[in-house]
């Protein structure tokens, strides 16, 4: 009997060990937001795409055309509830001035680089109603669990090695929180606040709240509104788009948005996948 206790314990230890862990990818591709969650130790997953921006030419300084390639690599080592992740853009843009005549050049580098850290701090538990047999009315019920998120925080730092379109006076270091709601298995909510430009002058205040809705095993959808808060103005972008899980460990997916703020108006594209390397090993 002790013996078949230790085991249950232990196999109890190894699920909240694993509850990062899911047998199919898990990407925040092709939204800009973040769930709380890890990949899993034993993970290491590459979500890329290709992008293309179009927007207005505006007085002085602007850029009114971009194509870009965005890479995101994401892996956990030292626990299921902790990831590290690298994040990148290289892209070609028009850089365009704008006075009494309009003038441009093109300029190719390193667009955005960055670092970062999240942990899962909190993992809210549902109800399993699929086990409720003597009542289609609590079977069916809404668990009111849901409306509470699961919450990690995210460290991050840009350590300035950019085009010189977009350096600034050194390196600067990003925080954030992260929540999402599992409203049900169909549906989740995920919503991240940042402060962003840490060191720089003109710190970055940001949200960013993502709906995701499967439809089948394969096809799920999103909306999704960002917005940004400098010191000069608000930038806003509201997306959509689709995502196709192709294998368990390969997913596609296509998204379009627009971007806009007081001054110019923009429409963002994008094409991309997400591939992972599972060498997730369980351990009892």
């Amino acid at each position: 009997m002790n013996k078949k206790i230790i085991l249950f314990f232990l196999i109890c230890i190894n699920a909240i060990a694993n509850a990062q862990y899911t047998s199919v990818i898990n990407s925040n591709r092709p939204g800009f937001s973040e769930s709380p969650y890890a990949v899993g130790k034993g993970i290491y997953q590459l979500e890329t795409g290709f992008f293309y921006i179009n927007s207005n030419t505006v007085k002085t300084f602007s850029i009114p055309n971009t194509t870009g390639f965005n890479i995101v690599f994401r892996t956990s080592i030292l626990s299921n509830k902790l990831e590290f992740n690298l994040n990148t853009s290289i892209q070609k843009d028009k850089v365009a001035f704008k006075n009494i005549f309009t003038s441009s050049y093109e300029s190719t580098g390193i667009s955005e680089l960055s670092i970062g850290a999240k942990y899962l701090i909190y993992h809210q538990e549902y109800d399993d109603k699929s086990k409720e047999v003597r009542s289609w009315k609590r079977r069916n019920a809404f668990d009111w669990k849901r409306i509470i998120p699961s919450v990690a925080l995210y460290l991050g730092a840009h350590p300035n090695l950019v085009n010189d379109n977009y350096k600034l006076d050194g390196a600067t270091y990003k925080i954030g929180i992260l929540f999402q709601n599992n409203l049900s298995r169909e549906l989740n909510i995920i919503t991240n606040f940042y402060i962003d430009q840490i060191g720089n002058s003109y710190k970055e205040y940001a949200y960013i709240i993502t709906g995701t809705m499967s439809f089948s095993n394969n096809w799920s959808t999103f909306l999704e509104h960002q917005a940004k808060f400098d010191t000069y103005e608000i930038n806003n972008n509201i997306g959509i788009g689709l995502a196709y899980l192709f294998s368990n460990n390969l997913q596609i997916d296509v998204s379009t948005r627009l971007k806009f703020n007081k001054n110019s108006t923009g429409v963002f594209t994008g094409l991309g996948f997400s591939y992972r390397f599972d060498r997730h090993f369980a351990k009892y």
